[in-house]
């Protein structure tokens, strides 16, 4: 384990993938980095998620070194689109965009130690088992107060990027919370189908909620966001009862779901920032914002967030400088806005079941699936983001 430096250039804190990357990337550009990551070094993650990668996030990662050959990952060729009871679908594909793959889906726990092990090789500071208890944010520098091993310590910094701790970044002057509980969990499970799912992700909008259906091996992650009623007797029923209910909301394009393995769950808000920098502190990822996994892009926007951060820094001889700050704030506000957005609206238009919202649906999806310049462009934002 590392010692606390009395400073350090840039200081990171939250060591999940979106921390890391950011973490690698700058100190792989020639910057001093210190990570700071609440858990052990060892630890072993017991998280449920399956993260759907687009393919430029896959793309940033193995460009830092953070996705070797043995990373189990299972690519996304295609994505499925549709809506129980009403006519329309949507099948977005690689040929869309001319890429190898649309994405990949990889294991929460898989993906932070293929960047742990690449911080270590890369001799990046991390300090593990630490916790930050207050941030601040003076003309000349910022200020991390953590405790490690029971010993405080203050460590200066002319940089300081949250990408956890949204508590943190409340504190800050100027910074405000919108939050907007969708009173909704989500509901994790591997599942088994019958047929093979060749590489198609289903998005698919039930009377229930709406669910995803991703590719991860041999089998499919569920994320089928219900009520928090729904969530819980879902999680506690026998899995033959899930089973039953997913079958009559996906029918039979995979045939028949034979087994289902442990489920978790977990409740879903909004959380988004009115500003990501406040002084010499800039906020990525989870500690920027959060959202409803419907279009699986949260984790997607939290690593577009630590690379366009790595991009405006490259050069700088003072990476907390409020000019630069402003700038990344700025480059970055046309894409989380656009994603959050889009989120939400999807929540909010997959919400309803009556015949008129299910008929602009239906006409929604069938004309993206129709005209291929549409296409195109939704597939694109979907993989790239907005405006990056």
């Amino acid at each position: 384990m590392q010692g606390v430096p009395e400073h350090s250039e840039i200081v990171i804190v939250g060591g999940g993938p979106v921390g890391a990357l950011a973490a690698l990337r700058l100190a792989q550009a020639g910057r001093d980095v210190t990570l700071i990551e609440a858990r052990a070094k060892d630890a072993p993650l017991r998280d449920a998620r399956a993260l759907a990668l687009s393919w430029y996030s896959r793309q940033q990662l193995a460009a830092a070194g953070a996705w070797p050959d043995t990373l189990p990952a299972t690519v996304i060729d295609s994505v499925h689109v549709s809506q129980q009871g009403g006519f329309g679908r949507a099948v977005l594909t690689k040929q869309d965009l001319g890429l190898p793959h649309l994405g990949a889906v990889v294991d929460y726990p898989a993906l932070t130690e293929a960047l742990a092990t690449e911080l270590e090789q890369a001799g990046v500071r991390v300090l593990w088992q630490a916790r930050v208890s207050k941030v601040a944010s003076l003309a000349r520098y910022a200020s991390v107060t953590l405790t490690l091993n029971e010993q405080q310590h203050l460590l200066t910094c002319r940089l300081l990027v949250l990408a956890e701790g949204g508590a943190l970044a409340e504190s800050l002057p100027g910074i405000r919370r919108h939050v907007h509980d969708y009173q909704q969990s989500a509901v994790l499970a591997m599942v088994e189908a019958s047929q093979p799912h060749r590489n198609i992700a289903y998005e698919r909008f039930s009377a229930q909620g709406p669910f995803a259906l991703l590719p991860h091996g041999e089998q499919m992650m569920l994320v089928w966001t219900r009520s928090h009623e729904e969530a819980a007797r879902l999680h506690a029923a026998d899995g033959s009862v899930l089973l039953a209910e997913l079958q009559q909301a996906f029918g039979e394009r995979l045939g028949k779901f034979v087994s289902v393995g442990e489920r978790a769950v977990f409740p879903l808000a909004l959380r988004q920032l009115n500003s990501v920098h406040s002084g010499r502190v800039v906020m990525i990822g989870n500690a920027a914002q959060t959202m409803h996994p419907v279009a699986a892009q949260g984790f997607n926007l939290g690593l577009r967030d630590a690379v366009g951060l790595v991009d405006v820094l490259q050069g700088a001889a003072d990476p907390g400088d409020a000019a630069l700050l402003r700038r990344y704030g700025a480059a970055r506000r046309v894409d989380s806005h656009a994603v959050v957005g889009f989120t939400h609206g999807l929540v909010r238009l997959f919400d309803g079941q009556g015949i008129t919202v299910k008929a602009l649906r239906g006409l929604g999806m069938s004309a993206i699936d129709a005209v291929p310049p549409l296409r195109k462009a939704f597939a694109g934002h979907l993989v790239f983001g907005v405006g990056v």
